[in-house]
C-alpha cells in the first residue's frame, strides 16, 4: 500500500537523492529518501507537495521488476 502525506516532521533532516536519469538542469526528476521502514518519493519540481510513502519491501520489489523488464 502506498500513502501520500507531507513529511513535515524532521523534514530538514531527510536526505533526498535525485534520480540519475534527471535532466542536466535538475528538472523533470524524481527524488527518493530512505526512511525507517519506507521509501519516500517526491517530485523535484514540487518538493513541498505530499510525498508517496512506499514500504521498503514493496519499493525493492518495484525496482527489481523495473530493472528486469
Amino acid at each position: 500500500m502506498m500513502d501520500t502525506h507531507p513529511l513535515t516532521s524532521n523534514a530538514e533532516k531527510i536526505a533526498w537523492r535525485k534520480s540519475s536519469y534527471s535532466d542536466g538542469a535538475g528538472q523533470n526528476c524524481v527524488e527518493i529518501a530512505v526512511l525507517d521502514g519506507a521509501v519516500a518519493v517526491r517530485d523535484s519540481k514540487a518538493p513541498n507537495n505530499p510525498h508517496l510513502l512506499i514500504p521498503r519491501d514493496r519499493f525493492t520489489a518495484l525496482i527489481t521488476t523495473l530493472t528486469h523488464h
